[in-house]
């Protein structure tokens, strides 16, 4: 895998192709558990490690799998992985993986994991395959964080909430003091919306915002080498 392939990736899974704000994918769990930092980011750190072994997997046996049947068995594939992750989050994150409930076993079913496969890592290499996975995970990881933040400091006037069940004796922090009312609809399901809205129309603007720029001030096209 060269170096720009790898940029290609990077930049079609953080940004270009984001699943949540370009693509729209998995929605139900973006809005459902993003009710603070740290469900978010531990809800996307989980998709990003199920991504990546499952485009590993499916990029390795493609070749092997029948075209006919490739989808129940990319969700069979899927569903295995799934599986290792629930148990892992149950052994060793048990607190957390309470609070996470059905929907850590739920991202055998999230359009975004099946779509990738299909589109991507039934076609391509196991290295590219796996840096196409974790780059797309990561960019839903960035935007749940933001989206998690968001309606956590507007709901409870708290980041990082929750903490102490990834590191015991770390506390969340109180931004806006112990007196802060809240926002109570930041954190209800109306308030995801609303937060998920805004973070779509910035991200469209700032890139009709690159597009004018681009426009503006093309890139000279390369010489051509003259005739000897």
């Amino acid at each position: 895998m060269d170096m720009q392939k790898f940029r290609e990736n990077a930049w079609n899974g953080l940004w270009k192709q984001n699943t949540g704000l370009a693509q729209l994918l998995g929605l139900c769990p973006i809005l459902a558990i993003s009710t603070s930092m740290v469900n978010a980011v531990s809800l996307g750190l989980a998709t990003v490690l199920v991504m990546a072994m499952v485009n590993l997997a499916v990029a390795s046996l493609r070749n092997f799998i029948p075209y006919e049947i490739r989808i129940p068995i990319f969700v069979l594939i899927i569903a295995a992985l799934v599986t290792m992750v629930d148990l892992a989050f149950n052994a060793w994150l048990h607190g957390l993986y309470l609070v996470l409930g059905i929907f850590i076993p739920l991202i055998t079913t999230n359009c975004i994991v099946l779509a990738r496969v299909e589109a991507y890592a039934a076609k391509n290499d196991a290295l590219s395959s796996t840096v196409d996975g974790l780059m797309m995970g990561l960019g839903l990881v960035w935007v749940l964080a933001l989206l998690g933040g968001i309606r956590e400091l507007a709901g409870s006037g708290t980041l990082f909430s929750g903490i102490d069940m990834i590191v015991p004796g770390l506390s969340a922090i109180q931004l806006f003091g112990d007196d802060y009312p809240g926002f109570l609809i930041a954190i209800l399901p109306p308030g995801a919306f609303f937060a998920l809205g805004v973070l779509i129309a910035a991200f469209n603007w700032i890139n009709q915002r690159a597009a004018a720029r681009h426009r503006a001030h093309p890139q000279p096209a390369a010489e051509a080498p003259a005739a000897g």
